[in-house]
């Protein structure tokens, strides 16, 4: 009998059985349910609905609500969902809230966080989970988002859930889970200063396609791996989903560790690693010197191409941010290509989180605390001419007419994020290319699709940033 993948062992533990097989239907009982401002007021209202007024959640400390989508918008039904979380919070007495607490529930463009360090309000759910101490090793974590796969990076099971499923777990703390197949994709050799994880995974879906993955764990493996920085790693697990994946798991080394180390607000997890027999669906192997920066063309994230080959597609804009592209060391990369040039086209800054935008306040280009006189690397991308915004998911699922980055007609934008699908950035008659954070930086310059390595000349330096 051939041994277990990760995600086999992990469902395993938490049914209380010694094994599981692909296909089986199992009962696992839930480490951490994460909702937000789009599904939270619906998760809530099936589990009033089937739980009844009074009842109560099954742990509360293991609750864990982010508004984080439609936050900066005067759009009232927006600010009412806040207040609908707010409300459920309070009543519920739930430990880990992280209140939008500049949204006034009053139809007007709410005032942003003046200070990052100075509000509830974290950002991008994917990125606050593990900032906040929510994610580890072994462990078992849904969300109402399909991007909940990223903290599968950190060695865990994580994977969306629709809003009827997480208002039973919100009762119960158990779920009825198939076990997925695993596919393993290893990755040999290091990664060169002119790729990031964004390529990886386009190229990945670009060989599979959008379903082909489809209820299968994507399991990121190999020294490529284990040469990414955790951050990069997020961007992998990320964008599972967008070849069909039920999650996406990375290898757990030295890195993982000292994170969660340091964050975690638990102190016991327990690393799981794959079975050297371990039986996978399929295996795929990528040799990173011989791979290219890589988009993914209108209107699919499979749609792969290499920027080169894209280099006379003309952009209207740049967008970097997201829970994909708009982590501190995605802006570092960003920062080192524009550091003293200027943008030649609209390009919008999104921090992932208020934790990046403090970072991106206090760290230099190399990604360690500035000293007096050197910039920063929001005074680089400033001083660049790029838009400045506040951290959130912002244009990455379009949102109302006033958000920040939105597109509203036939533009053609360069973006970090990880959908580009007809409209998912606001306007059905825009065009996006998904590419990486070098890529979109080095494209912001030229006013087309750009092959970073026309400016990268050397490894970036990203320091202790995102480390611990």
């Amino acid at each position: 009998m051939p041994g277990m993948t990760v995600t086999e062992k992990i469902l395993a533990k938490h049914a209380g059985r010694t094994r599981v097989e692909p296909g089986e239907n199992i009962w696992v009982s839930v480490d951490i349910l994460m909702t937000h401002d789009v599904c939270g007021p619906g998760t809530i209202g099936v589990f009033h609905e089937q739980f009844g007024k009074n009842a109560k959640v099954w742990d509360k400390d293991r609750v864990v609500i982010i508004p984080d989508h439609y936050i900066f918008t005067a759009d009232e039904k927006c600010h009412r969902n806040v207040q609908i979380l707010r409300d459920f919070a309070k009543e519920q007495q739930l430990k880990y809230f992280y209140d939008a607490d500049f949204v006034k529930n009053e139809p007007k463009m709410p005032n942003p966080y003046r200070d990052p360090t100075k509000t509830n309000y974290k950002g991008v759910c994917h990125k606050a989970l593990p900032e906040e101490g929510h994610v580890r090793p072994g462990e078992i974590l849904l969300g109402t988002d399909s991007h909940t796969c990223t903290a599968g990076a950190f060695g865990q099971f994580a994977t969306g859930i629709g809003n009827t499923d997480a208002g039973f777990v919100l009762g119960t703390g158990k779920l009825w889970l198939k076990v997925p197949p695993t596919m393993k994709f290893t990755f040999h050799g290091e990664i060169p200063p002119y790729l990031t994880a964004k390529d990886l995974i386009l190229a990945v879906i670009g060989t599979t396609g959008v379903d082909g993955a489809t209820y299968r764990s994507m399991y990121f493996a190999g020294e490529g791996i284990r040469s990414l920085n955790l951050e990069d790693r997020m961007t992998l697990t990320n964008m599972a989903i967008e070849a069909g994946g039920k999650n996406g798991v990375c290898e757990v080394d030295e890195k993982t560790l000292n994170y969660v180390k340091a964050r975690s607000n638990r102190p016991n997890w327990e690393v799981v690693t794959d079975d050297a027999d371990a039986a996978y669906f399929a295996s795929y192997e990528y040799d990173l010197a011989k791979m290219e920066p890589m988009v993914a063309k209108p209107h699919s994230p499979d749609n792969k191409d290499t920027a080169h080959n894209c280099r006379d597609v003309k952009i209207d804009r740049s967008y970097i941010g997201s829970c994909t592209g708009g982590k501190i060391t995605d802006f570092i990369f960003a920062a080192n290509i524009l550091n003293g040039r200027k943008v030649k086209v609209p390009t919008f800054i999104v921090p992932g989180s208020t934790e990046v935008h403090q970072d991106m306040l206090t760290l230099n280009l190399k990604g360690m605390p500035r000293k007096a006189g050197e910039d920063s690397i929001w005074s680089t991308l400033a001083s660049a001419g790029c838009e400045m915004g506040p951290a959130g998911c912002s244009a990455c699922l379009g949102g109302p007419e006033d958000t920040f980055g939105r597109t509203h007609n036939t533009e053609v934008v360069v973006s970090t994020t990880n959908r580009n699908f007809p409209g998912r950035m606001g306007s059905a008659k825009s065009a996006v290319y998904l590419a990486s954070p070098l890529t979109a930086a080095a494209s912001a310059l030229t006013g087309h699709i750009t092959d970073p390595r026309d400016y990268v000349t050397g490894r970036i330096d990203t320091g202790t940033a995102g480390v611990i």
